[in-house]
């Protein structure tokens, strides 16, 4: 259609053309107005940040989705400050500054002049037409003056979060209050209130309103108890609620909600076949040729992990990736032959494998049916948080004679330089601190590799189930790593439970490893390994870093809280932690953008 001398195309005209049409390049498309409902909504969100900053996200076609960082200027940032009823912008962000954003990314080179009413009237590549990532979501930074007599009815700048679902629309429910993230206890909750919930998440209403940690207990301080909505308050924080005292509430009472989700229709462009359940088989996504028609095809395993597992059990509604499979021959039940995706690589967090990066042209060394790539779901998936303040409560630095760091040499325990050391003379500098970490999912955490594979360590007497279960690293201000020493192999066991949880797991007598849910593996300070060596360090600033289940052997329900960071001062004698945190705000693909090669296996 014309209108004002600018061509634009209607939503249904360019989501025809997206099918069928081959992606434009960079350099040839064409920029024009994007047609979007009347009053587009915006919101801000991500963490950490105020509350006139964060990334921007879009609510269009019933789906919030964000805007690609590609030629943004302060002059879109001006036009979205506006929309969301600040007066002007003071800067805008890059690169996912305030985390990575989930869905569509609605918009891409997107240029305004300044003085658009709305953002959709900027010229863009159209909505849904972007060759980005979610590591290139923009963010602005807003003046902190509204636009006198403005309605914000159209902005939902949301504290609240929820964790721990298999689906979308579906978690514990936690809200943000002075930088922490914390829980909701399940007295008095109602459907009212888990609606209040949902609605400010972009969401419907709530189908369920859920008690007693049905979708796994949180870590943090739990801040509302009984909850009194309403229903039509815009946010839970203008609910009525009482605040908690130590014997109020537990986490085993965490509330949690299910909400009704627009329909996106994400689960008819993929499907497993031959496996012995709905919740098994080879993936097979549906893909159109240059004439538009569509036919299921194969993915290519090569490059198919966990996390691309996680994608696709999530976009099929089965809950999380138990494993991801690179080899499907015993599952060879389907005519389809034809590997139409390879190169998949996913963060994890995507609702379906078109989100992820892949291959514009299929690529795949081993193009035979056997071995594209397969899923075996579970509605439940474990959850791994480590505790911080235990981290910055037992911290101290060791120097250990060598004659007693045979057994953890030979474990691969020490950095390079010990090989070169004069041996049994001399002595090694250990930073040393205990370690525990919580299973706060709703499935067991169970080693990948079956028992037939564990390998026997004479030195400490059992059996290893894994051998990156976790990563030590010390990073300089650069996040280069500078200290070697990693805890290498491990074996898996409840050392301690919740009140009510019985152990299932120890590592004695080769019995069966794992976390059991609500219970937690406590590796002291004084056991072998438990250390970073620090010999080569020099004096100085410093961060530690923990990384759990770091090449993502194990589903997790949530991957973005296995990391822990503290800040470190080392003065050549003594060292001292502050500020350990979990990383739940930036994640593993946060904690890779600082050079930390998470799937390196020392």
């Amino acid at each position: 259609s014309l209108q004002k001398d600018n061509f634009y195309l209607q939503p249904t005209s360019l989501l025809i053309c997206m099918m069928s049409c081959k992606t434009p390049s960079r350099a040839s498309v064409a920029l024009t107005p994007s047609a979007a409902p009347q009053q587009l909504k915006v919101r801000l969100a991500g963490y950490p940040r105020k509350h006139n900053e964060g990334r921007i996200e879009l609510f269009y076609k019933g789906e919030w989705g964000t805007i690609c960082d590609d030629d943004f200027s302060i002059a879109n940032a001006n036009v979205l400050c506006r929309q969301l009823g600040f007066v002007s912008a003071t800067g805008w962000t890059h690169s996912a500054k305030y985390g990575n954003g989930q869905g569509k990314i609605w918009l891409d080179n997107v240029l305004c002049n300044g003085g658009e009413k709305s953002i959709d009237l900027c010229k863009s590549r159209g909505w849904g037409n972007s060759d980005c990532t979610h590591d290139e979501d923009a963010g602005v930074v807003c003046k902190d003056e509204r636009i006198p007599g403005f309605v914000d009815s159209n902005i939902i700048d949301s504290n609240v979060r929820l964790k721990g679902g298999a689906r979308l629309g579906e978690g514990r429910v936690e809200v943000l209050k002075d930088n922490e993230w914390g829980t909701v206890c399940d007295d008095r909750w109602s459907l009212l209130s888990a609606s209040v919930v949902c609605r400010e998440l972009g969401f419907g209403s709530a189908k369920e309103a859920l008690t007693g940690a049905r979708m796994g207990q949180g870590m943090g301080p739990i801040y509302m108890n009984e909850v009194k909505c309403v229903g039509n308050e815009k946010s839970i924080w203008n609910c009525p609620f009482k605040n908690i005292t130590a014997e109020d509430c537990q986490h085993m009472e965490d509330a949690a909600v299910r909400c009704n989700i627009p329909y996106m229709g994400l689960e008819n462009s993929i499907r497993i076949t031959g496996g012995r359940s709905r919740f098994e088989g080879r993936v097979e996504v549906l893909s159109s040729d240059a004439n538009g028609t569509e036919s299921w095809g194969l993915i290519c395993g090569e490059t198919w992990t966990t996390r691309e597992a996680m994608v696709a059990c999530r976009q099929l509604g089965l809950g999380y990736a138990n494993q991801g499979l690179q080899e499907t021959w015993y599952w060879d039940s389907s005519n389809v032959t034809e590997m139409v995706m390879s190169g998949v690589k996913c963060t994890g967090s995507e609702m379906a494998l078109s989100q992820c990066q892949h291959h514009k042209t299929v690529n795949c060394q081993k193009a035979a049916a056997k071995f594209s790539a397969g899923v075996i779901c579970s509605e439940t998936a474990s959850d791994l948080v480590l505790n911080a303040s235990l981290v910055e409560q037992t911290v101290y630095i060791e120097d250990r004679p060598l004659h007693m760091l045979y057994c953890a040499a030979e474990e691969d325990c020490l950095s390079k330089s010990a090989a070169k050391a004069n041996w049994p003379y001399g002595h090694r500098r250990l930073l040393r601190f205990s370690s525990q970490i919580h299973n706060i999912g709703r499935a067991d955490f169970k080693p990948k590799a079956g028992r037939h594979s564990w390998v026997w360590h004479a030195c400490h007497g059992h059996y290893h189930s894994m051998d990156v279960f976790t990563h030590y690293d010390l990073l300089n201000a650069n996040g280069s790593k500078v200290a070697e020493g990693h805890k290498a192999s491990f074996c898996l066991e409840d050392t301690e439970c919740q009140e009510g949880v019985s152990k299932r797991y120890e590592c004695a007598n080769f019995g069966d490893q794992g976390i059991t849910v609500g219970c937690w593996d406590l590796y002291r300070h004084d056991i072998d390994c438990q250390w970073l060596d620090i010999t080569d360090v020099k004096p100085g600033n410093y961060i530690m870093q923990v990384v759990i289940n770091p090449n993502y052997e194990v589903a997790e329900s949530d991957f973005t809280n296995n990391g822990m960071k503290c800040n470190c001062k080392y003065d050549g004698h003594r060292i001292w932690l502050h500020n350990c945190h979990i990383g739940n705000h930036s994640g593993a693909a946060k904690l890779s953008k600082l050079g930390v090669k998470l799937v390196e296996i020392h």
